[in-house]
């Protein structure tokens, strides 16, 4: 069935986040409880959600797709003082007359649940901001992105992904439009492009795949001035492929986790320092340790904690800094280029890799669409690298290509083409389930 597509302008969207807000005050919630949805994307699941996050009651958001028991042990971590997983029962939130006072910008931020790649999923808790830093939160994306009522912003990621979320909170609470895709679709999205002409969008790399098979013409992309992605490393050939499909100067990348926001890098950064992330962000300051690790002195409305987990809280921070386990290296002029998790590491014969920088030496082969790089166990090695392939290639070539360009611990021991990949909702790929998905262990 072909997703529904939705256009939201900034009045329309009041309206209803104040009626929302007063139905979730009706039900008993007050600034400072939490409400659970667990829905597809729809206008009135973002009214909600920004309804609620204005009157300060955080939104706990949770992708309808998870299996039952995935749900269950999410809301009993949660603990809501309401879940809201039908969409009867949002439109009702939504449907009323009576109306109420929101504050001009959010008074919080969503709890979301990261992917828990290492260990079971965590939620990201940041309570209730006194008003100046809720407005110093809202213009760190809107003075970023340099958003204004003029803009349409295409979100075609689920909104239980925080960047969605933040792009259609930043545009509407700017005065701008946003078009919101029921879930992503590349045929839907080149449709929306065309029908609403959007100024602005945010995709992940696996988006960008997707709709360049569809084969968009300049003119479908012309109305862009600002495409953002992130949420995975994006391949050079991808990236490349980005800068001369949307208009000069469109295709912008940042940094981030759902803890925290790290860099932001425009075009230009990119080009003259290939494979960067950016720089620091305004108002953050990043550094690396002895192992590699990135940190990121933050402002203090982006303070974070684990919910109801002190011991991994005090993990993450080191004073004013936090990080969340990627490591990487910052040159002489402050540019950023990650390695990997720490978690993802792979130790062979003694030796540390990392899976991202394998995979950006392998993407460089003509012929390779995507690849993800895993570790399995090995008698000899305690570890070896292995590559799963998408694209028109052989494993030979892959192995070929490697003795060419790469030092021998790096190479992958083992390369499968592959059809697909095992993705997380928002299409990052769950490396740690490629070997299962091939018989690996």
């Amino acid at each position: 069935m072909t997703p529904q597509v939705w256009r939201i302008t900034a009045d329309e969207a009041e309206r209803d986040q104040r009626r929302a807000a007063a139905a979730l005050q009706r039900r008993g919630l007050h600034a400072g409880d939490r409400v659970a949805l667990v829905l597809a994307n729809s206008p009135a699941l973002l009214v909600t959600v920004l309804g609620a996050l204005r009157a300060g009651i955080v939104p706990v958001l949770l992708h309808p797709g998870l299996l039952p028991a995935e749900r269950g042990l999410l809301l009993d971590d949660a603990d809501p003082a309401l879940v809201v997983d039908h969409q009867q029962a949002l439109d009702e939130l939504v449907g009323g007359t009576s109306e109420t006072t929101l504050a001009d910008v959010p008074l919080a931020r969503p709890m979301h649940y990261t992917s828990g790649t290492s260990g079971r999923s965590k939620g990201v808790w940041s309570g209730l901001l006194d008003p100046a830093d809720a407005t110093a939160l809202f213009r760190d994306e809107a003075d970023v992105w340099r958003l204004t009522p003029e803009d349409v912003m295409l979100i075609c990621s689920p909104l239980s992904h925080s960047v969605a979320v933040r792009f259609s909170a930043t545009t509407l609470l700017s005065g701008g439009t946003v078009v919101l895709t029921e879930r992503f679709d590349a045929p839907t999205v080149l449709a929306a492009m065309r029908a609403n002409r959007p100024t602005a969008g945010f995709m992940v790399p696996a988006h960008l795949h997707r709709l360049f098979a569809e084969r968009p013409s300049a003119d479908d992309l012309a109305s862009f001035r600002l495409l953002v992605h992130a949420g995975a490393p994006c391949p050079p050939a991808l990236k490349q492929q980005a800068f001369e499909s949307f208009p000069t100067g469109s295709v912008w990348e940042f940094y981030g986790s759902t803890e925290g926001q790290f860099t932001v890098c425009p075009p230009e950064d990119w080009q003259r320092h290939p494979g960067t992330v950016g720089r620091a962000r305004p108002s953050r300051r990043l550094e690396t340790d002895a192992e590699a690790r990135i940190w990121c002195h933050a402002p203090p409305f982006a303070r974070f904690e684990y919910w109801r987990d002190p011991a991994k809280t005090a993990q993450a921070w080191n004073g004013d800094a936090f990080t969340v386990g990627d490591v990487g290296r910052i040159d002489d002029d402050g540019f950023l280029y990650i390695d990997g998790r720490r978690d993802d590491l792979i130790i062979t014969g003694g030796v540390n890799v990392y899976p991202a920088q394998v995979e950006q030496m392998l993407s460089t082969m003509p012929g390779v669409r995507e690849v993800a790089v895993f570790g399995v166990a090995d008698e000899r090695w305690g570890e070896r690298v292995c590559a799963a392939v998408i694209g028109s290639v052989t494993p030979d070539r892959v192995h070929d290509h490697a003795r060419l360009t790469m030092a021998g611990h790096t190479r992958p021991k083992d390369v499968y083409v592959v059809e697909d990949l095992p993705r997380t909702v928002t299409g990052k790929v769950r490396r740690g389930a490629v070997a299962r998905m091939l018989g690996l262990g």
